[in-house]
């Protein structure tokens, strides 16, 4: 039995070849590959027809042949290991239609290499878009919580120890800041990808005459790939955006333990309904976060499949292999169905976690997260340095807790003394200064320097934060109705091809 696919080869491929490294291959991706295979084929044959090199005729009965398989689907052609790969197979079942000589003429002027250069490009722009119209909803969620809760006072919370009041709303809009930049990342990776392969061949190009921007337009892509040794050596495109989803997935997971954290009985800061909540088989008064806990599990899933991608390239030649093209591609298609999950999670746990308003400001009160302002005080009304001043309210803060007191039970003497023993001078700030140094809804107030929680800074920045939103869902829509635009036309002109009469 000789290969089914190449006279060079004149002994059928292995079973155990095709049992573990091609059949496998072909369910995983002949499915997820074939509109896009459908589309290259379908772009490749009007271009091969307007550069001359395809004679009319049989250009009728492929775009005819090409016709069919796109309605019969993927699912109408038999998939055969000893073939290989889905192009053979496709390009089997689409001889078998249009016969083999007119089915072979498909073929002239490029290569599997650059077929598949092309079909990750094609893919990987959807699964980019698809990322980042995920992050998009999650940064609408998170801005319009942030306006929501921007005056609800909480401690913020450095080293996992209460530092300085915040709101709850500075918070989420902080989280709205980080997926502002994850969002851009994906744009920018998404850019990258705007490129055909197409007519690179197998890395050196071809002596047709061919048009690439033809195909390029028929495509979606605003340009050609440069290079055709690059186009068909690099998945750069795909690492970086790997790379983006990655970080993103860094941002929801450290959102996420906060609230995993937050919503401990011992915190008690967030509630989460019943909806978004597990419980337990043997323990009837549990509920479980399981939401968070998938979300953060999968951070480190994103981070094995980018470090996958990369070790699979690392020591391969800067050319097209099955290493290099394929295993590390792998890695990605299931990085950008995770992501896209994890998103839409991460904006049901950011849209469903209730803050516990009364226990955030009374722990704000209590835990000496305001410090800091008294500090502020000395320097400011007695004329500390800061570092006197640091040390003032540090004793401060010893002696309240010696004392089993709490932040809000710190009194004017407690200061002045302090302040004096410190210094070695006389130092007389007011009971009312203390007691508004010392209240939490006071502190976010005053601190209103850009960037920072008083309310009308955060109201600020939520303007901000949803003019970019806007721009990104903006330029996700346009790319989306420019590859749609294409994809019409590249089948509008297959149609009247196919609908040409043979003479």
């Amino acid at each position: 039995m000789e290969s089914k696919v190449s006279r060079r080869l004149q002994q059928a491929t292995a079973q155990e070849v095709c049992d573990h490294i091609y059949l496998p291959r072909l369910n995983r991706e002949f499915g997820s590959g074939f509109d896009y295979l459908s589309d290259i084929n379908q772009a490749h044959l009007l271009m091969l027809l307007r550069a001359g090199l395809m004679p009319r005729e049989p250009a009728i009965s492929l775009a005819r042949a090409l016709e069919r398989m796109e309605r019969d689907g993927a699912a109408a052609v038999p998939l055969d290991p000893q073939r290989e790969d889905a192009y053979f197979n496709y390009e089997a079942h689409l001889m078998g239609l249009a016969g083999s000589e007119v089915g072979g003429r498909l073929h002239v002027a490029r290569s599997r290499n650059d077929i598949l250069a092309t079909h990750d490009r094609l893919r990987a722009r959807d699964a980019g878009l698809n990322v980042l119209d995920g992050l998009n909803a999650v940064r609408e969620v998170a801005i319009s919580r942030a306006e929501q809760y921007a005056g609800v006072v909480m401690p913020g919370y450095t080293h996992l120890q209460s530092a300085q009041p915040i709101t709850y709303g500075h918070y989420l809009a902080a989280a709205a800041d980080a997926l502002a930049r994850d969002a851009a990342r994906i744009e920018q990776a998404l850019a990258h990808i705007d490129a055909c392969p197409l007519g690179a061949g197998a890395l050196a190009g071809t002596t047709f005459p061919i048009q690439r921007e033809e195909t390029a337009r028929l495509l979606g892509f605003d340009r050609c790939v440069d290079n055709s040794l690059d186009a068909v050596a690099s998945r750069d495109f795909a690492w970086e955006l790997m790379s983006a989803m990655t970080i993103a997935s860094l941002t929801w997971g450290r959102i996420a333990q906060d609230f995993y954290v937050w919503a401990t009985p011992e915190f008690g800061l967030i509630n989460f309904p019943d909806r978004v909540a597990g419980t337990s088989s043997i323990m009837p008064q549990k509920k479980n976060p399981v939401v968070v806990e998938y979300l953060k599990g999968k951070t480190s899933h994103l981070i094995a499949l980018f470090t996958a991608s990369m070790t699979a390239v690392k020591g391969t030649h800067f050319t097209h292999s099955g290493d290099g093209n394929r295993e590390s591609m792998r890695s990605f298609w299931e990085s950008a169905d995770e992501c896209v999950r994890c998103l839409a999670l991460f904006r049901l746990v950011l849209d469903a976690a209730e803050p516990v308003e009364q226990t955030m400001l009374r722990r704000a009160k209590t835990d000496f997260s305001t410090a800091t302002d008294l500090a502020d005080a000395l320097v400011r009304e007695s004329g500390l340095s800061f570092r006197e001043a640091h040390h003032a309210v540090g004793a401060v803060v010893y002696q309240a807790i010696e004392a089993k007191l709490c932040a809000d039970e710190i009194t004017v003497e407690m200061v002045n003394a302090a302040a004096s023993e410190q210094t070695g001078r006389d130092i007389h700030l007011d009971a009312a200064t203390v007691q508004r140094c010392l209240d939490p809804q006071a502190s976010v107030q005053a601190r209103s320097a850009y960037g920072g929680p008083a309310p009308a800074q955060v109201s600020k920045r939520i303007e901000d934060l949803r003019r970019a939103l806007a721009g990104s869902r903006s330029l996700a829509a346009s790319r989306r109705e420019a590859i749609a635009a294409a994809r019409s036309t590249l089948k509008k002109e297959i149609a009247v091809l196919a609908m040409a009469p043979l003479d």
